[in-house]
């Protein structure tokens, strides 16, 4: 255990101890007795030493750690050595339950913690393979400096644990502790390498969207899934990067003022500047962005009964993929982010902002930690003077600024993952009409308080076999109709995973690089090794000048464009290059970029980066055709458009007013349509003139905004929802279906009783901005059969658009009055749309009297999903917030001391701390805190310093 010198005693927080006695206090009225007393007992002894002296062995000078009042720690040394150590063992102090649960979780072994009911999910993850790859990116693919720093940092986290155990490290710990005499072991580098598995998986792309399509094959035309997954609107909603083209191997944006070293576009960085766009291969999308026919065994002759025979093999695994943790936020339903950059000529400080809010599931704390690491001497000894947004687990700093650049990331949604169908024979799996043996490998599985279970991992040249982890998933495909040409199905079709994040990369070392970057070409230099997940990166510099660069290993198909299982046994569907050593993907030099552009500024919001094809002006490559609709991408370009035309300047706080648009995109369209309905039933009426002279935005306290989502989450359910294959809807939501079913509308004659069968966070019709775009279309069309509904609940058929919003209206009115009274006074978005924090484990799962200790909520939000202060909720399962802007900031390039952040919770990990969740109700507010950057500023806001020595 590090000595500690000048032994000062921890600060005692008054009012969080009388919070504790409350909670006593309480728990003993509730009956938790021993649970509670125990709990006071524990929670506070893990709370860290934030003043005074301790020794950490490793350190080769003192490392100071300079706290403001909600307990950010900015971190001073004078080698990177040093810097990282201190890192690691800072995070460890406030986050190591975090960090523990999540290298469990990342390399399959969640069962040693919390026992066998986390075998299933350790035994999905162990044939991912995350830990594998890590190992192999550390060992073979990562350099040596990186692989310094991720030494000392690991260094610093035992320096740490040494000596801790249970309630010293948190009250988590304890009560592993005392359930099982849990002992946390060393944490080593490949640890923190693996935590990037675990991102790229909750920003994988469109597996989904994948899965989804393949199920609504069992029950809805190709047609009619093609109206569910309409093309991207590019004459509505702009893309990132306006029109560029390759030539000479690179990419070259349009309308660029000057490039990277400020003399031409692109120069300096790979930009070409004359010529006509070339082809570079791949496959091709249609101007529009939409394939005009869905590849894959959607349109392969020899397997289309197989897409029939996957569904219960994707049912399966849909449920598997919802019972693993998601860190980050739940993936189709709408996880995004925004970000975006002014130019110096548009703001008030004659110098670029810019912002960035990533939207990702709300948790307790949350996943992102505030942190600025500086080196008192910049010099080759000492690199980094860097602050933002880190991982606690990882060394570096993943989103914010140095003293010369900023930047911030937004998923880029690149369709890096594909499903292949594999004939299976007892010797192997079935590739060009020979059989290849499998790769295997064995693992065992260790079960706290219980008997080891080994399980074999198999893996194709398309990836490991994922449907081995299901005994349904291992017999699926028996009753599949086939052609005669389809190989011999067997037993069922297996399932393999193609997916990008499983080839080791470099992405570790891109995180430092561009902790460390000065200028454009810098940036861009780093972006390169930002292989996995695939980011769009904004930036912005001192100097004046804004960019855009999106990296990533962004696959070159074959046949098949990835939108739905693909026949495996057929290599004319291999990813281009495959495992033959080629590399397979869009070369990086190719890959679309922006810098200065004539307009001023960049958006990123999760919508199309470039539009595809092959005509003029069109993108080469398919970087994936399930991009986001462009709904909050566009309202921000409107927001900063429309400031621009008026002449005025933006400041640091229009950017944070921005960030907090609560506007509604499907609102301005319906609600004109919905008050022209005529209503007669008067408690109807009274609400549907909520409606009436109501400005489409979703604050907190608008009852007409609480109503509108109401008859959303209705139309939705009506038209779409109830039409859905089971394997879609909401588990438990149960109704009479026909037993066979050639469309969404049918004769009712034969009916059975059916149940869903998906999680509660991507069960659909989700409510996002795809939906908004489907309904956008279809409204037009008032007949459509999409509006034809059976009579249900003493109501009527509907056959018209304007019959079913009007039954939609009348649902919602009584579902409002069930959760929020008949009084619509009391009515508001706020008291439906609530969020409550809950840690990750024992949180969510554990006895009673811990989530009392642990968890915090609710808060009653404005916003909702598809705006720009984007609190997602799932129409399919209620109103409640399922992804959040989980943190918000706004860079002052011309005085960086002056920009602003926020975190979703607080810096501390520990219960009853008092910045466990001190951030939250400020949050919620929108308000940003001041952001220290240079020494006199940090010295400023400091409160607490603790000095690390050798």
């Amino acid at each position: 255990m590090p000595a500690n010198e000048t032994a000062p005693p921890v600060k005692k927080r008054g009012r969080r101890a009388r919070l504790i006695v409350l909670v006593l206090v309480l728990a003993l009225l509730s009956g938790f007795g021993y649970g509670t007393y125990w709990g006071m007992d524990n929670v506070r002894a893990s709370f860290p030493q934030a003043t005074g002296t301790l020794k950490v062995p490793g350190l080769t000078g003192t490392v100071e750690v300079k706290r403001d009042s909600h307990g950010i720690p900015q971190l001073y040394a004078d080698n990177d050595d040093d810097l990282f150590r201190a890192q690691g063992f800072v995070h460890a102090q406030d986050r190591f339950w975090e960090m523990d649960v999540r290298r469990h979780m990342t390399s399959g072994r969640l069962s040693e913690m919390f026992g066998a009911d986390q075998v299933e999910t350790d035994a999905f993850l162990r044939t991912l393979g995350w830990r594998q790859v890590a190992q192999a990116e550390y060992d073979t693919k990562l350099s040596a400096e990186t692989k310094k720093y991720l030494q000392a940092y690991a260094d610093g986290v035992n320096a740490y644990l040494k000596g801790k155990s249970g309630k010293d490290l948190s009250v988590e710990h304890a009560a592993l502790k005392l359930s099982d005499d849990y002992q946390p072991e060393q944490w080593t580098p490949v640890d923190s390498v693996a935590w990037l598995k675990a991102m790229a998986w909750d920003l994988r792309g469109n597996m989904q969207d994948e899965i989804d399509r393949a199920l609504m094959s069992n029950k809805l035309t190709q047609a009619q899934i093609d109206e569910l997954y309409p093309p991207y609107p590019f004459d509505r909603n702009k893309p990132i990067v306006d029109a560029g083209r390759i030539e000479g191997g690179k990419y070259a944006p349009q309308g660029a003022t000057a490039g990277p070293n400020g003399s031409g576009p692109g120069k300096g960085s790979g930009g070409g500047t004359t010529g006509s766009q070339v082809s570079a291969g791949g496959s091709q999308a249609p101007a529009g962005g939409s394939p005009a026919t869905t590849t894959g065994l959607a349109d392969d002759t020899t397997a289309q009964g197989a897409t029939v025979g996957l569904r219960t093999s994707l049912t399966s695994l849909a449920k598997t993929l919802d019972k693993v943790p998601a860190i980050l936020g739940p993936n189709g339903s709408g996880i995004g982010s925004n970000s975006w950059v002014v130019s110096g000529q548009y703001t008030t400080t004659g110098k670029p902002l810019l912002a960035n809010d990533p939207h990702l599931s709300p948790q307790l704390p949350s996943v992102w930690y505030q942190m600025g690491l500086h080196c008192r001497t910049v010099s080759n000894q000492c690199k980094y003077d860097v602050a933002g947004y880190t991982f606690s687990g990882m060394p570096g700093v993943v989103i914010g600024h140095n003293a010369d650049i900023a930047w911030g990331m937004t998923n880029l949604g690149a369709d890096v993952t594909d499903l292949y169908l594999e004939q299976v024979k007892p010797e192997g799996y079935v590739y060009d009409n020979k059989v290849v043996p499998f790769t295997t490998r064995e693992e065992v599985i260790k079960i706290a308080g219980g008997k080891s279970k080994k399980i074999t991992v198999r893996t194709t040249n398309n990836g490991p076999l994922i449907s081995d982890r299901s005994d349904e998933l291992g017999t699926v495909g028996s009753r599949a109709p086939v052609s005669s040409s389809a190989p011999d199905r067997g037993n069922g079709y297996a399932v393999a995973l193609r997916w990008t994040a499983l080839d080791p990369g470099k992405s570790m070392d891109a995180v430092f690089g561009i902790d460390r970057a000065k200028d454009f070409a810098g940036f861009r230099a780093a972006a390169r090794d930002f292989e996995v997940p695939s980011q769009n990166l904004i930036y912005a510099d001192t100097k004046g000048n804004i960019g855009y660069q999106a990296p990533g290993r962004i696959p070159v198909r074959g046949a098949g464009d990835g939108r739905m299982p693909a026949p495996g046994w057929d290599s004319k569907y291999a990813w281009k290059g495959g495992k033959d050593g080629n590399t397979g993907y869009v070369p990086q030099d190719e890959m679309p970029y922006d810098y200065n552009p004539a307009r001023g500024y960049i958006v990123t919001a999760n919508q199309a980066v470039v539009e595809s094809g092959t005509g003029a002006g069109k993108y080469p490559y398919v970087l994936t055709t399930d991009w986001g609709y462009g709904a909050r991408s566009q309202r921000i370009n409107d927001l900063i458009e429309a400031k621009i035309k008026d002449n005025g300047k933006i400041s640091t706080d229009d950017m944070r007013t921005m960030q907090m648009d609560n506007s509604s995109e499907i609102a301005a369209l319906l609600t004109p349509m919905l008050a022209k309905i005529e209503v007669s039933d008067p408690d109807v009426r009274s609400a549907q003139k909520l409606l009436e002279g109501w400005n489409y935005t979703q604050e907190p306290d608008s009852a007409a905004a609480a109503y509108f989502n109401a008859v959303w989450r209705n139309i939705l359910k009506l038209s779409f929802g109830d039409k859905m294959p089971k394997e879609l809807r909401i588990e438990g939501s149960c109704m009479n279906v026909q037993e066979e079913s050639s469309g969404p509308v049918d004769d009712l004659a034969k009916t059975v009783r059916e149940c869903g069968a998906r999680d509660a966070d991507s069960a659909q019709p989700d409510g996002g901005d795809r939906w908004f775009e489907v309904v956008r279309r279809l409204v037009k069309d008032e007949k459509s059969a999409w509006w034809q509904t059976p009579a249900a609940r003493n109501q009527p058929a509907t056959a018209t658009r304007d019959q079913l919003f009007a039954r939609a209206m009348k649902d919602a009115r009584w579902e409002l009055t069930a959760k929020l009274g008949k009084d619509q006074s009391t009515w508001s978005w706020g008291r439906l749309h609530q969020l409550t924090l809950k840690n990750q484990t024992i949180g969510t799962a554990g006895p009673g009297f811990m989530q009392y200790l642990l968890n915090r909520g609710p808060w009653n939000l404005g916003g909702g999903e598809a705006t720009v202060n984007a609190t997602g909720w799932n129409a399919s399962s209620g109103y409640g917030v399922t992804w959040v802007p989980s943190m918000r900031m706004v860079v002052n390039l011309n005085d960086l001391d002056k920009s602003r952040w926020i975190n979703l919770t607080g810096a501390s990990g520990h219960a009853y701390h008092d910045n466990y969740y001190d951030q939250t109700d400020m949050w919620a507010k929108g308000e940003l805190l001041d952001w220290a950057f240079g020494k006199d500023a940090v010295d400023k806001a400091t409160t607490e310093t603790l000095t690390l020595k050798p």
